[in-house]
C-alpha cells in the first residue's frame, strides 16, 4: 500500500487533489484502468439512473435481493456522513482498511497506465473490485452523472433502470430533458432490458434504445401499478403481484420508483427469480437516509436531500401531505446548497410551504454562499419584510436555532443538498450517542 497514505481520510484528499477537474465526463481513461486490473465481473450488474429516485430504486432493489438470499453489493453516490456509505455488500458499510487497499491496487494500476482518475472513477473502480472479491451474486450500481459518459458505464449491465429525467447538471448533459434523456440512455444496451418510469419519456429516450435494440419497458405500457391506502398492486406482461405492502420509504413518488423495482427483477428472473414473500420483505425492510426522512415529531423533522427543482417540487408536495391535521404550526428550513444547481427554481417549488428561513452556505468551492442564497430570495420575493430570514454559518447551527425556536406542532425541515443533510445528521447521531 502507498507508504504515504494511511487512513481512508488520507486517501480521500488525495483523491480529491488527483485529478484537475473534480468532473471529467468520458470513459476513455477509466476504461484503461478497468481492463489494467482484468475487472471483468461475472455475475449480474443492474446500473440504475435518472435524475431523481436513483438511490431509492437501489436500495429497494438491494433490499428485496437480500431478503431473497442473495449476497448483494451496492454502489451509490453521494454519501451523507461516512464515504464508506457508498460501498455495501448486503446492507453493510465496507471497512476502510478494504476501501483503502482497493484504492492503493487503483492507484498502482492508474500509475501503470499513465492516467489520471477522478475521486468518482477510484470510487466506482474500488466498488467493481471489492464486489468482484467477495464474490457477489448481483451488483447495483447508481450512475453518478448523466449515464453515456459516466464511470459506470464502463461496466456492462445485465439490466439498466432509467427513473426519470428532469433539469439537472445542464453544464455537463445539456440545457433540455431531451439532451439529457439522450445523455441518461447512454446506460441501456443492445438485447438488455431497459425499464424506464418516467411516465413522460423523452423521445431522445425512445429513439436511442430503438436504434441500439434494447429491449424497452415502460411505465403504464408494459408495467404499472394501483395504490390503496395500506397497499398496492403491480401488473407487468409477466402477471400481477396483489396486496403489496407500501414501501416504508416515506414519499408520494415511491411507488413509481417501487414499480421500477419490480419491473427490473421481473426482467431479470431467470437469473434472479425472488418470491412474494422476498418482495414483501424488503419492501417493508427499505431504508434510506436523508428521503423526506422523519427524524422525529415534536416537533416533526424533516431531512430531504432535494437539490434540484423536480426532487424540490415532489417534497413540497409530500410536505403538504405531511402537515394535514396539522396546518397552524409553522414550518421552518434549514436551507443550503451549491452555486452550481437551480436555487431559484428549487426555492420557487418551496416558497408557497416555507414560513422561516434558515440559510447557510456549504463550505466548499462549489457551496453558494449566504449572499448568493439570499438574492435567489428576494428575486422571487421572499424578504425579511415579508418572511423572516436568519443567517448562520453552517447548517449545523441553524437546525440548533430551529430546535430552540420551534414549538411541538412546528417542521423543520433540512432540504437543498446533501451536504445540507449530511451536516445536520452527523450532528444528530453524534448527539444520539452523547
Amino acid at each position: 500500500m502507498n507508504d504515504k497514505l494511511d487512513s481512508l481520510s488520507d486517501w480521500l484528499i488525495y483523491l480529491e487533489q488527483l485529478h484537475p477537474k473534480t468532473i471529467e465526463m468520458g470513459l476513455e481513461r477509466i476504461e484503461y484502468v478497468r481492463a489494467d486490473m482484468k475487472l471483468s465481473p461475472d455475475f449480474p450488474v443492474i446500473a440504475v439512473g435518472g435524475t431523481n429516485g436513483k438511490g431509492s430504486v437501489c436500495v429497494m432493489l438491494e433490499s428485496i435481493l437480500i431478503a431473497a438470499g442473495y449476497h448483494v453489493g451496492c454502489y451509490t453516490s453521494p454519501h451523507l456522513v461516512n464515504y464508506n456509505e457508498r460501498i455495501r455488500i448486503n446492507g453493510r458499510a465496507i471497512d476502510n482498511q478494504s476501501i483503502t487497499e482497493a484504492f492503493d491496487r487503483i492507484d498502482k494500476s492508474r500509475n501503470r497506465c499513465g492516467i489520471s482518475l477522478t475521486y468518482f472513477e477510484f470510487g466506482t473502480l474500488a466498488a467493481m473490485h471489492l464486489f468482484a472479491l467477495r464474490q457477489v451474486d448481483v451488483a447495483i450500481l447508481e450512475v453518478g452523472l448523466g449515464g453515456r459518459l459516466d464511470a459506470v458505464n464502463v461496466f456492462e449491465p445485465d439490466c439498466a433502470v432509467l427513473t426519470n429525467v428532469a433539469l439537472d447538471h445542464m453544464d455537463y448533459l445539456g440545457d433540455s430533458r431531451e439532451a439529457i434523456g439522450y445523455e441518461k440512455a447512454g446506460i441501456f444496451r443492445t438485447d438488455k432490458p431497459a425499464i424506464c418510469s418516467d411516465a413522460n419519456t423523452p423521445i431522445t429516450v425512445l429513439q436511442y434504445a430503438q436504434t441500439i435494440g434494447a429491449q424497452l419497458i415502460q411505465l403504464n405500457q408494459d408495467f404499472g401499478f394501483n395504490a390503496d391506502v395500506d397497499h398496492w398492486d403491480f401488473w407487468s406482461r409477466k402477471g400481477k403481484r396483489s396486496a403489496l405492502p407500501l414501501p416504508a420509504l416515506r414519499g408520494a413518488n415511491q411507488l413509481i420508483n417501487a414499480s421500477a423495482c419490480l419491473a427490473a427483477l421481473d426482467a431479470l428472473s431467470d437469473h434472479l427469480p425472488v418470491s412474494m414473500q422476498s418482495i414483501r420483505q424488503g419492501l417493508i425492510n427499505v431504508t434510506l437516509r436523508g428521503r423526506f426522512q422523519v427524524w422525529s415529531t415534536q416537533p416533526m423533522v424533516i431531512l430531504d436531500v432535494a437539490h434540484n427543482p423536480a426532487a424540490a417540487a415532489v417534497f413540497a408536495a409530500n410536505l403538504k401531505l405531511a402537515k394535514r391535521g396539522n396546518t397552524d404550526g409553522k414550518t421552518f428550513a434549514v436551507f443550503a446548497m451549491l452555486h452550481d444547481k437551480d436555487i431559484s427554481s428549487v426555492i420557487k417549488a418551496l416558497k408557497d410551504d416555507i414560513d422561516i428561513w434558515l440559510i447557510a452556505p456549504i463550505q466548499l468551492p462549489r457551496g453558494a454562499s449566504v449572499h448568493e442564497l439570499l438574492l435567489n430570495l428576494y428575486k422571487l420575493g421572499i424578504t425579511r419584510e415579508n418572511h423572516p430570514i436568519h443567517e448562520f454559518d453552517n447548517a449545523e447551527t441553524a437546525y440548533i436555532y430551529a430546535c430552540k425556536q420551534a414549538a411541538k406542532n412546528d417542521r423543520i425541515c433540512v432540504v437543498g443538498s446533501f451536504h445540507t443533510v449530511g451536516a445536520v445528521l452527523q450532528y444528530l447521531e453524534r448527539k444520539s450517542c452523547q
